[in-house]
């Protein structure tokens, strides 16, 4: 089995770290395939921006569709899902919903701990998009976005062991998830200091990835009555082009 780990920001370090990640959950059991975007920005951290890489996930998918049996969205606002589970026959999993998804099966109520405040009203409108609003218990943040990311992990360390303590002990949630790619691997290193259970999102969107591919030949539905009409176009990348016209010529 083969797992596409699609990163839309265009920092190869974090790539890196989450594939080791991605890796380390799947063990034998799956190939972790890594791509970085070449476009874009360094890390998204905007609707705006992520309405930009949305664009390039249904680019990247594209370029691979056929040789992976799943896609991880590695980006935890998860641009393009929606678009790409819509244009493509094999499974499509995002950081954001997957993480969501697995905490709602964890426990009753969830948070989200993250690095930046400019990050809030966007990762909450990505969870309230899962359904669960009600279970919700909110987005925790510093009081200020970090000067530099590379080394969020360890400048921002204790604060996002005091945030998630805060969710589990004022907000009680009985789930923290860790939101955004430069938090990838911080929940195994900080659970035991936290009340809660801590979710990973790249472990979770990978494992659910994996377990979906297995059910591969009871959910693929090529002809499924929603799926866009074949169209023709002009400018788009070759084979994006085609999995737009299903296999046809674009103009």
């Amino acid at each position: 089995m083969k797992i596409l780990l699609l990163n839309p920001n265009m920092t190869q370090s974090m790539t890196d770290n989450m594939a080791a990640i991605a890796r380390a959950a799947v063990g034998d059991a799956a190939e972790i395939i890594p791509v970085t975007a070449t476009r874009g920005f360094p890390y998204i951290a905007s609707r705006a921006e992520a309405q930009i890489a949305g664009g390039l996930v249904l680019e990247m998918i594209a370029e691979h569709e056929g040789s992976v049996d799943a896609v991880v969205i590695a980006a935890f606002g998860d641009p393009g899902l929606v678009g790409a589970r819509e244009l493509f026959d094999l499974p499509v999993v995002g950081m954001a919903e997957a993480s969501v998804m697995t905490a709602a099966l964890l426990g009753e109520s969830f948070a989200v701990v993250t690095f930046s405040p400019l990050m809030t009203r966007w990762y909450a409108e990505c969870v309230c998009a899962t359904g669960l609003k009600d279970r919700f218990k909110g987005v925790l943040t510093p009081e200020a976005a970090p000067l530099r990311l590379g080394n969020v992990q360890t400048d921002l360390r204790d604060d996002i062991v005091l945030l998630a303590t805060t969710a589990a002990t004022q907000d009680h949630a009985d789930v923290v998830i860790l939101g955004g790619a430069p938090l990838a691997g911080l929940a195994d290193d900080i659970a035991a200091q936290v009340p809660a259970i801590v979710v990973d999102p790249i472990t979770a969107a990978t494992l659910q990835a994996m377990t979906l591919a297995l059910m591969r030949s009871k959910t693929a539905k090529p002809n499924r009555a929603n799926k866009p009409a074949a169209k023709a176009s002009k400018g788009l990348p070759e084979p994006l082009a085609m999995a737009i016209q299903h296999g046809g010529p674009s103009e």
